[in-house]
C-alpha cells in the first residue's frame, strides 16, 4: 500500500523528523504510538524502543506493549523504512516506509506499508493490513504539520 502528498519543504527538513524517534510519535494517526526511547538512526540496524497501545485500533487486545522498531532501509533524505520487533516470535516482518522526491515545490514523500512478508503466525491472528490507507493518509498531513512547526521553533 502507498499513499503520496507533496509537501512544501525541502527533503532534508522532512527527513529530520523521520530519523528522529520522537518524531514517529509526533506524526502517528493510528493513535498507537505512544512514546519512543533512543537516539536518531543514521544505518541500517539502527534501533529505537516504542511504547505502543493497541487500544487505540481496537482490533486486538493487546493493551499497553513495547517493541523495537529496526531500520532495513535508510538513504539520507531519500528513504527509510523500518520493521517492528516484539516479544513474540516470530517477528511479522512487515515493513513500513517512507520515499523522498524533490521536486519544484517541496517534497513528494510517499508512506509505504508492505505485509507481503508477514509470518502465516501472524496472518491466522491478525488482519493486514494493521494500519489503513486513511491512517497513513492522515500521518503525511500531520508530518507536514510537524515539519512547518519545526521549521518556525528554530532561532
Amino acid at each position: 500500500m502507498e499513499v503520496s502528498r507533496l509537501i512544501p519543504a525541502p527533503a532534508d527538513a522532512i527527513f529530520a523528523v523521520l530519523i528522529d524517534p520522537k518524531g514517529h510519535v509526533d506524526i502517528d494517526a493510528s493513535g498507537m504510538l505512544i512514546d519512543a526511547e533512543g537516539e536518531p538512526v543514521g544505518r541500517p540496524g539502527d534501533r529505537f524502543l516504542v511504547h505502543m497501545d493497541r487500544e487505540a485500533l481496537g482490533d486486538v487486545p493487546l493493551g499497553k506493549y513495547d517493541v523495537e522498531v529496526v531500520i532495513t532501509e535508510l538513504i539520507p533524505d531519500k528513504e527509510i523504512a523500518w520493521t517492528v520487533e516484539g516479544r513474540i516470535r516470530p517477528h511479522a516482518r512487515h515493513i513500513y516506509g517512507y520515499r523522498l522526491e524533490p521536486t519544484e515545490d517541496g517534497t513528494l514523500v510517499t508512506s509505504y506499508y508492505d505485509w507481503s512478508e508477514v509470518d502465516e503466525e501472524w496472518k491466522k491472528r491478525i488482519t493486514f493490513p494493521v494500519v489503513p490507507a486513511s491512517a497513513l493518509k492522515a500521518t503525511l498531513g500531520i508530518l507536514e504539520r510537524t515539519v512547518r512547526r519545526r521549521a518556525t521553533a528554530k532561532p
